[in-house]
């Protein structure tokens, strides 16, 4: 039985005001405050250049404040979601310019992890990038293309998203650098994609060898896909890749980079 999440979204109030706590005004500035002393040799220059147009203060942004930013350079702007939403809703959203976000943030207890995606994960790992064209162009036209399809061929479009949007690299005056929010709003992953000499690091050059890569999301990633520059995002286009993920479930995965997610015991099923 799936264990029910402890965190739930705000409501705002009458003014469309979401009142964060003290407490979560404190988490959000020590997260942000971590992630900027550790992202200054480890983003790419994009991503850095969005964080500093959305100056990010000691509180928790409201989702409109956010947006007001992304409109004036992309014309995107956040939705407001309770978390994790349906693949279908999610790419609809994505392609009609909005990101979705959910408004809680995580407590001390989830400081360094956390498996649903917050409004830390999602204002400070993706929205600096949604200043920027490219990047953000991509965005919508992927949501276009995935929303077209269903079922099995979806979810295998989000295994490409998940290696580039979540997990990307970009090589920058011949160094590694992230762009993925994944790895932005991880305090491990930031240093361990960039620095560290145990994960892989391909080229994304075909489309179909990270469609048939698996992945885990709960560990540190094995292997990186890396692009030279944003606008090769688009270069992934130039591909079918509804046909490329559809031939992809056809010929299989290749063998998993992990050891296989440890099962529940009866004990923690039940509690």
């Amino acid at each position: 039985m799936k264990k029910e999440s402890k965190y739930q979204s705000h409501l705002p109030n009458s003014e469309g005001i979401v009142e964060y706590s003290n407490v979560e005004n404190e988490t959000w500035d020590f997260l942000v405050s971590r992630q900027d002393r550790l992202i200054q040799s480890r983003a790419c220059k994009e991503f850095i250049h969005g964080v500093d147009l959305l100056s990010f203060t000691n509180k928790v942004p409201q989702h409109f404040e956010v947006s007001n930013i992304l409109k004036e350079h992309t014309g995107w702007a956040i939705e407001p979601v309770p978390a994790i939403i349906p693949a279908q809703q999610f790419f609809e959203l994505l392609a009609n310019k909005k990101f979705p976000c959910a408004n809680f943030i995580r407590t001390k207890e989830d400081i360094d992890y956390l498996e649903e995606p917050d409004i830390f994960h999602e204002v400070y790992g993706h929205c600096p990038l949604l200043t920027n064209e490219a990047y953000a162009n991509f965005m919508q036209e992927y949501g276009k293309l995935a929303s077209k399809v269903t079922g099995k061929v979806r979810m295998r479009l989000f295994r490409l998203f998940w290696f580039t949007i979540e997990f990307g690299l970009l090589k920058e005056d011949d160094e590694y650098r992230a762009y993925g929010g994944g790895i932005l709003s991880s305090k491990n992953e930031t240093v361990y994609a960039i620095d560290s000499d145990i994960p892989e690091r391909v080229d994304l050059n075909d489309p179909m060898i990270a469609l048939r890569t698996p992945y885990r999301i709960d560990i540190l990633q094995p292997v990186y896909f890396v692009l030279q520059k944003l606008d090769d995002l688009f270069k992934l286009f130039d591909h079918d890749l509804i046909k490329c993920a559809e031939e992809s479930l056809i010929l299989g995965n290749f063998p998993p980079k992990f050891e296989p997610k440890p099962k529940p015991t009866t004990e923690s099923v039940m509690s």
